[in-house]
C-alpha cells in the first residue's frame, strides 16, 4: 500500500494517552523506568513513548534503559506530556520532533512539507545508478515540487558537481528546504513557482519530481493522521491524481536538453495510465517500474537525441 495512504500506529487507545501521566508530582517525580514500565506490554505504543521520551531528554533511545532511575524535571515532564497529547490526536511523530533522517542526511520537517517516505529513498537509488554512469561536469538537475528539499539535498551530497535548482509553489516549504540545504552544507538554488513557471528560456539535463499524486477520492479516505496534518497542496494531484503528470508530459520536452532524462515518483496503480499519457504526447522512451512491494512507484523518461519540442 502507498505509504501516503497507509494507516500508522494508533496510540489513543492506550492507557498512556488517557491521562496516566496527566499530573506532575514535585515530591514523587516520575522516573524513566516507571514511564517505560507502564507501556512495556503495549507494543503498539512502546516505541513512540521511548522515542518521545528520548527526544525530550536529549538522549538516545537505548540510553533510557541505562538511566531507569532518572527522575524527570517538571519542564521535561510537561514537554513529554504535551507531545503525548499531540501524538494521541494522530499527529505524525516526525512533526512532533521536527526532524527526520533521510538517505543519510538529517532534515528539518515542518507541517508545510510532506514527511519524506522510504519510497522516495528508492527513487534516489534509481537516479544514482544512472548518474554514476555519466559525466556530470556542468550538468543541471531540476527538482520540482521539492518540499523539504530531501531529493535535491541527497543528490547534491552524492554528486557535488551537479548544479541543482529546486522549486516549489509553497514559500514555507522553500524556507524549510533552504534551511535544510544550509544545515547539510550543500549549495542548491531555490525558486518559487508552479511547475515550469520558475524557468524561462532555460533547459536542464535531468528532471526529478515527486509531485502530488493522490486523487480527490483517495484524499477523502486518507487516514486522519495524514489528511489532518500533512499539506493537501502536496498530496492531491487533481480529481484523478494525474494532473501533474499530464502537465509534465506536455511541457517538459522544451525544457530538457537532447538525451535529457527524467525521474518521477508515482502512485500505486498509476503506471500504465501515466505511460499512456506520456506516449500520447510524443514521448518514445518512457516506462514505469515497481518498488519492493511490487507497487507502481517510479517513472523514467528520456528525450530523443534531437531537439524535438512537442
Amino acid at each position: 500500500m502507498d505509504s501516503r495512504l497507509s494507516r500508522p500506529k494508533q496510540l489513543e487507545e492506550s492507557e498512556v494517552w488517557q491521562g496516566q501521566f496527566s499530573t506532575f508530582d514535585p515530591v514523587k517525580r516520575f522516573q524513566i523506568g516507571e514511564i517505560l514500565s507502564r507501556v512495556a506490554r503495549d507494543l503498539s505504543v512502546k516505541r513512540d513513548v521511548e522515542d518521545l521520551l528520548a527526544h525530550v531528554l536529549g538522549i538516545k533511545r537505548i540510553d533510557l534503559y541505562l538511566q531507569l532511575e532518572r527522575p524527570l524535571e517538571e519542564i521535561e515532564f510537561n514537554e513529554f506530556q504535551k507531545l503525548v497529547k499531540r501524538r494521541s490526536q494522530g499527529e505524525p511523530f516526525v512533526y512532533l520532533t521536527g526532524s527526520v533522517s533521510f538517505y543519510g542526511v538529517e532534515l528539518k520537517i515542518v507541517p508545510s512539507v510532506l514527511i519524506p517516505r522510504p519510497e522516495t529513498e528508492l527513487l534516489i537509488d534509481r537516479i544514482c545508478v544512472q548518474l554514476k554512469k555519466e559525466n556530470l561536469e556542468g550538468k543541471i538537475l531540476w527538482d520540482v515540487c521539492t518540499g523539504s528539499g530531501c531529493i535535491a539535498i541527497a543528490l547534491k551530497k552524492k554528486f557535488p558537481k551537479l548544479k541543482i535548482i529546486a522549486t516549489d509553489l509553497c514559500p514555507e516549504a522553500l524556507k524549510c528546504a533552504s534551511l535544510n540545504a544550509r544545515q547539510n552544507e550543500v549549495q542548491i538554488f531555490f525558486r518559487q513557482g508552479d511547475l515550469f513557471a520558475p524557468f524561462i528560456d532555460e533547459q536542464c539535463h535531468y528532471f526529478v519530481s515527486n509531485p502530488p499524486y493522490v486523487s480527490e477520492t483517495e484524499y477523502n479516505l486518507l487516514n486522519p493522521s495524514v489528511r489532518n496534518f500533512e499539506p493537501k497542496l502536496a498530496l492531491v494531484g487533481g480529481e484523478d491524481g494525474l494532473s501533474f503528470y499530464r502537465r509534465i508530459a506536455l511541457g517538459l520536452k522544451k525544457f530538457l536538453f537532447p538525451k535529457g532524462k527524467g525521474w518521477l515518483e508515482i502512485g500505486t496503480g498509476q503506471g500504465r495510465y501515466i505511460k499512456k499519457i506520456f506516449e500520447s504526447t510524443g514521448w518514445k522512451k518512457c516506462n514505469f517500474s515497481t518498488d519492493y512491494a511490487k507497487h507502481d512507484r517510479f517513472f523514467f523518461l528520456e528525450k530523443d537525441s534531437f531537439n524535438e519540442v512537442v
